[in-house]
Formats: C-alpha cells, structure tokens, sequence
C-alpha cells in the first residue's frame, strides 16, 4: 500500500495553517495554566497590589481545610453518578435508536439537540421542573408521597445535579454510540442469530466488546466533563449546598477565589485538581484500555 504524503510549495505555509490554533491554545490555556500554577506559591491580596512568597503553604494549607477535604468525596461522588447514568442511558438509547424504526432520524435528531444546550441552562431547566413549588416534577413525586425539596434535603439536590448534569452529556455520547453500532457488521449478528443467539446475549457478546473503543473515550470525556464543565449546574441550581452537599471541588475553587478572595488558595486547589484529572487519566489509560479491543 502506497502512503500519500502531503507536499507543500513552501516550507511556511504548514507552519501559517497550524499557527492560528497554536496561538489560540498558548494565550487560552498555557498562558492560564503558567499563571494559575505561579499564583499558587503567593499570598495575594484581595484587591491585588501585594504578594508574598510562602512556598507550599497554600498546599499544605488544604490538608487542613474540612471544607476542601469534604469536596473531594463529595466530587468522587457526584463524578461517578454523572458518569454512569450518562454512559448506560446514552447507550440504551443508542441500541434502540439503531433500529430500523419508522421516522428513526427524527429521533436521532431530536436526542442529540440537549448537547446544544450550556450547562448552566441545563440546570436551570431542571431547576423549573424539580422546583417544590412550581415544579411539575416535584409536584408529581409529592402527589406520590415523596416529599420533595432539594433545598434543604442533601441527598435530594445530589440527585438533581446528577441528573441535570448527565441529561446534557447524553446526547454527546449517543452520537458517539450510534455511530459505533452502526459500523457493527451486520454479518456478525446474522451469523450468531443462525446459531441461536437471543438479542441479550448478542450484544454483549458481540456487539458490546466492539464498542470498548468508544465506550474507553467516552468514559474519559464523560470524567472530564464531570470535574470541569458542570460548575454552570452547580452554581444556577445549588451553589453547592444545602449544607456543601454539592459542593464539588470545581465549585470549591470559585468559593475560594471569588468568594473567600483567597486567590493563591484557589490556586493551589485548580493545580491539585489538574493534578488529580491527570493522574485518574494516567490510571484509566493503564488499567482500562488494556481491555479495550480495537
């Protein structure tokens, strides 16, 4: 097989094609990253103007801290949830999207339009839905019996983050998953029908162990998305109470630096918390992938 290299007229030209790119991720995030990891080892003043030097006092100072140490469990949890109900809703909306249904493209179209919607929309609209006063949800679930009011119940705002959280995630990863099942080989599952195969018992056999690849990247893009992007949820539905029950450690950054105005503080806590997304990263990478059949 002959390998088709790209050839250029001028050796600049490569370069001026990736320079916009490059450019945007050295002032948006190398640029960020360096100052955030500075600022960690200063004392800052609130309002700027002074700065002192105190080495790893900020880091050490968060072993201290019940409120940073609580999070992290809190983060662990809220994390996994998110995870999991994003992955197994998405794919069994996928399997069954992938049928050969009447008007089947309306469908897709219509569970991929949530992605389109920002995060602290997402938990605004969940937010008019569970809300225990006008809440057609919250109304429903009282009218079974179920007193509902994340407002003072833990475990309850828990739920409605988590849900809040996944419900715009699904749609991400049932493009994902659609698109896996429908370069499944027909073949394969013709075959293990004739042998006697039930539908249960084909696709985890068959096709699930062809989708690992995609289920691998999801379930790191899905942690990611868990860690960073769902403070828009946290802070329109919770601002992570009642009492720190949603308060995960994205949340706990902003509490520290804008709230608490302890900027080298949050500082240390945004480089812990890159620190720790590498390191998970690093594990998944390790352990997981090795069971992955591509």
């Amino acid at each position: 097989m002959i390998e088709r290299r790209a050839v250029f007229s001028h050796r600049w030209l490569p370069i001026a094609l990736v320079a916009p790119q490059l450019a945007v991720t050295a002032v948006f995030f190398l640029w960020p990253a360096y100052e955030t990891v500075v600022s960690a080892f200063y004392v800052q003043g609130a309002f700027g103007g002074s700065e002192h030097f105190v080495g790893l006092h900020n880091f050490t100072a968060l072993w201290d801290n019940a409120s940073y140490l609580h999070s992290f469990g809190i983060t662990l949890i809220f994390s996994a949830a998110t995870t999991l109900l994003a992955l197994s809703v998405s794919l069994l909306l996928a399997v069954n999207a992938n049928r050969a249904l009447r008007g089947a493209k309306v469908y897709q179209a219509l569970l991929a339009w949530p992605y389109a919607v920002a995060p602290a929309i997402a938990g605004v609209l969940w937010l008019f839905m569970l809300n225990p006063s006008v809440g057609l949800l919250a109304r429903a679930l009282d009218g079974l019996g179920v007193p509902w009011d994340f407002r003072v119940n833990g475990t309850q705002a828990m739920v409605l983050v988590v849900m809040a959280s996944a419900w715009r995630q699904i749609a991400y990863n049932f493009l994902f998953f659609l698109a896996a099942l429908q370069s499944v080989p027909s073949s394969l599952i013709e075959a293990a029908a004739i042998d006697g195969a039930g539908p249960i018992r084909r696709f985890w056999t068959i096709v699930f162990p062809l989708l690992s690849p995609t289920t691998f990247f999801l379930l790191v893009i899905d942690l990611v998305y868990s860690f960073f992007e769902t403070f828009g949820v946290i802070d329109t539905v919770t601002q992570g109470g009642p009492a720190n029950a949603t308060n995960i450690l994205v949340y706990q950054v902003f509490e520290t630096g804008f709230v608490g105005l302890d900027l080298g503080g949050s500082a240390a806590q945004s480089v812990v918390l890159m620190l720790f997304i590498i390191g998970l990263t690093v594990l998944q990478f390790r352990f997981i992938e090795g069971r992955v059949r591509y």
